[in-house]
């Protein structure tokens, strides 16, 4: 049966097939195919693929082995994963249930299914959430070989976004001073202290602390990474509750709050080094995309910093005429 697949040079095989599996988008009815020197990788919603991958149609064979939920429900569910939980997005309450339990019949490796309750919301962007199969909501996510401990009950989380959190951590070196000024529960900060550099993670959400330092020791980095709890303009700079003033440390700067990361240009300026790399996240319109951020940047950075924009790039829609967009930009002291 003609279904789309990435395709890619077999040698990068199993990497495309890990960063798929992390984003939920492998679809598991049909086989992984060798083909006239490339290979195809079945994935269930081409819409969502990131744009660095080729994605074709291909006559891809059905696997026999897995019972899944669209064979019990004789439609193609959308089914979001994360760890052992399984995620919907439905309107409808009867229909979500249905779903659930085809998805717990099925052969999936599933012990919780949940439905979006609500968008996030409140200061600690946390969403609410009806279980419906399962009662745990806590799950170990792996992410490019990084063991993350979340529950989506008490913080937020993405999958969506691992493999824009995947280009900006391989270009990460051993030596540098990194500060995540939302980091969550560290899935920049703790990727980022696996390749040797010295992170700082600050969140307002005391939930997100906890796991960030979980996760930093599970993966073997505690000694590399620093959590701070609290509001980063007031525990960051000018010496913060530990007396630790982080003015003029960094080398890189992660900013992956959409539509309020402009807020905190001014703090971010004051942690940046003599030479500094800002990840800025934003929403924007579609006809003008970058342009509200690098006109943000500029102006935080004022006579104090020569800005270059390296790199423009749109990560994913988020609604209609919306795209979620990085701005990644070196500060150079002037």
């Amino acid at each position: 049966m003609t279904v789309p697949c990435v395709r890619v040079q077999p040698e990068a095989g199993e990497q495309t097939r890990q960063a798929l599996a992390d984003q939920g988008l492998l679809d598991d009815a049909y086989d992984i195919t060798v083909a006239d020197g490339w290979l195809y990788v079945p994935v269930a919603d081409p819409d969502e693929v990131p744009e660095d991958y080729e994605v074709v149609t291909f006559d891809a064979p059905r696997r026999e082995t897995q019972t899944l939920p669209r064979d019990i429900l004789g439609f193609e569910p959308h089914v979001e994963r994360l760890g052992d939980i399984a995620i919907l997005d439905e309107d409808d309450h009867d229909r979500a249930v249905r779903i659930a339990e085809a998805v717990m019949a099925s052969d999936l490796p599933v012990t919780t299914v949940v439905n979006r309750a609500s968008k996030v919301q409140g200061d600690h962007r946390v969403r609410e959430w009806d279980v419906l199969a399962g009662e745990d909501t806590e799950t170990v996510h792996t992410e490019y070989g990084v063991d993350l401990l979340v529950d989506i009950r008490d913080v937020y989380f993405s999958p969506r976004l691992a493999t824009e959190r995947h280009r900006v951590v391989e270009q990460v070196a051993a030596d540098e001073h990194v500060f995540d000024m939302f980091a969550g529960v560290g899935p920049f900060v703790v990727p980022m202290a696996k390749r040797g550099a010295t992170c700082v993670g600050c969140d307002l959400n005391p939930a997100a602390i906890r796991y960030l330092r979980e996760n930093a020791r599970r993966n073997g980095v505690a000694d590399r990474v620093t959590a701070l709890e609290g509001d980063v303009r007031e525990v960051a700079v000018g010496g913060g509750p530990d007396g630790t003033d982080y003015t003029g440390w960094a080398d890189r700067v992660v900013m992956n709050l959409p539509h309020s990361a402009d807020a905190f240009l001014d703090t971010a300026v004051r942690l940046a080094g003599a030479e500094c790399v800002i990840h800025l996240y934003d929403i924007q319109s579609e006809e003008d995309p970058f342009g509200p951020g690098e006109h943000a940047l500029q102006a935080a950075a004022d006579d104090a910093y020569a800005v270059d924009i390296e790199t423009r790039r749109i990560v994913r829609s988020y609604a209609p005429h919306e795209v979620n967009i990085c701005l990644d930009a070196r500060l150079t002291q002037t």
